[in-house]
């Protein structure tokens, strides 16, 4: 088998240190060597295999794992243009747009492809309409496709929700993965929040749900003390009524919602509590900054977020609320934010850098196994990003990818095969499409 050595200026493994003059040996599907180059030169060449080598002047690292989007909103990017208030406002900008339908699959592929040109390997992909459901398996996308599940009341899905819910995850293409996103705490009552956990866990699969993204979500002093939980109420709304205060995390947290099994998306309106439930349950969050800043939210907790050991993650959110499907324009963004929150350790970068990419494999579990991927490590799934940003000293360079990544995405490899190459990689590097 034909082995490819992608060397460069600077490689970042993630999950071992920067290497300057480094190179990755790609084997078929997979890593088999990641080092300096000359001694991944050199290992091959005593190991009699013959190799072709394409050289790259600026960054080699793992390819970006968007850990939260809707590519199916792709071609609504007239509601991402504007500027909201918060939730409810942005909403009411979202649904009669919405409300019109169109093409979902043709849009979810063009999404695909923005977030392949933009060095995305893998993707945690919420899917509204059936019709969108092909888009990582139609691109060759890893990650996982995730059926969203919204605006079920107890009585209905008794009736019919639950039964719906399980075919239309039954359905969705593999690979790559599949889960079931419920959507907030608030747009579902508490049956179908009880069920999902199950439904997802007995086949194996994933949970990505909203969290925090509402202000309604927060803690707030209350005028009831003792526990809801076996107060008989039916929804979020019901113990705002009876004048329960409690976080919509520790509602989700006694439902059985959370668990390494599960991620939830922006974690904006989050306690130090509400934190600690997550990492107590090992559920990662994946902020997507740009996203709020359209909507009208608060910043998310950065720097509480990194100061505390949370797993975190990154997405781009769609393009209904985000300017581009870019992730390096969201970890642009996270550093802007944690800076300015006084975040002042010089580990920023690279931790921005590693959410990005292994941070948002773990949240999806795709750090492990045969199929690992996120790192560049021997064995792991060869997906790779290439950055035209120019290369000084290790540090130097980290933190100019990381506050100035957005656009320099120059090519793109999936499970060893180049996917995307911009006239610059191919003049410098001689790699073709494969």
């Amino acid at each position: 088998m034909t082995t490819i050595v992608y060397s460069a200026a600077l490689v970042l493994p993630m999950t071992a240190p920067p290497v300057l003059d480094g190179a990755i040996a790609v084997r078929g599907r997979r890593i088999v060597h990641v080092g300096e180059r000359a001694w991944v030169v050199e290992a091959l060449r005593e190991s009699g295999h013959p190799f072709t080598e394409h050289h790259w002047d600026g960054v080699l690292m793992p390819g970006l794992v968007n850990a939260h989007t809707h590519l199916q909103y792709t071609h609504m990017s007239e509601v991402g243009a504007g500027r909201y208030s918060g939730f409810e406002d942005w909403a009411r900008a979202f649904n009669p747009v919405y409300d019109r339908g169109q093409d979902w699959r043709t849009a979810a592929a063009a999404g695909a492809r923005m977030a392949l040109e933009a060095g995305t390997t893998a993707v945690a992909d919420i899917v509204t309409d059936l019709e969108a459901m092909y888009a990582l398996a139609d691109t060759g996308l890893h990650g996982i496709t995730y059926w969203e599940v919204m605006d079920w009341t107890n009585a209905a899905w008794r009736e019919r929700g639950r039964a719906q819910v399980e075919a239309a995850l039954d359905a969705l293409p593999t690979p790559p993965g599949t889960g079931l996103s419920p959507h907030a705490p608030y747009s579902l009552e508490i049956v179908p929040l009880l069920d999902i956990p199950d439904i997802v866990r007995e086949r194996g699969s994933r949970i990505h749900i909203h969290l925090g993204e509402s202000a309604i979500e927060r803690e707030f002093d209350h005028s009831v003390s003792e526990p809801w939980h076996a107060k008989g109420l039916g929804s979020l709304a019901e113990l705002r009524s009876a004048g329960y205060g409690t976080s919509a995390t520790d509602y989700v947290d006694h439902l059985g919602v959370l668990g390494p099994d599960c991620h939830i998306a922006h974690g904006v309106y989050l306690s130090a509590k509400d934190r600690a439930i997550l990492r107590a349950r090992g559920t990662s969050v994946a902020l997507c900054p740009r996203s709020n800043e359209v909507i009208g939210l608060d910043e998310p907790p950065v720097a509480a977020y990194l100061s505390e050991g949370s797993p975190i993650s990154v997405g781009t959110d769609s393009l209904s609320s985000s300017p581009s499907l870019d992730l390096m324009g969201d970890v642009a963004a996270l550093h802007r934010i944690a800076r300015a929150q006084g975040y002042t350790r010089p580990d920023l970068a690279e931790r921005l850098l590693a959410a990005a990419t292994h941070g948002g494999s773990r949240a999806m579990g795709l750090h492990m196994g045969p199929d690992r991927t996120g790192y560049l490590a021997v064995g792991a799934r060869a997906d790779l990003a290439f950055f035209d940003v120019p290369v000084a000293d290790a540090a130097t360079t980290v933190e100019d990818l990381a506050s100035h990544g957005e656009g320099t995405a120059a090519a793109t490899v999936i499970a060893g095969r180049l996917r995307h190459a911009g006239a610059d990689f191919t003049s410098q590097t001689g790699a073709r499409l494969a």
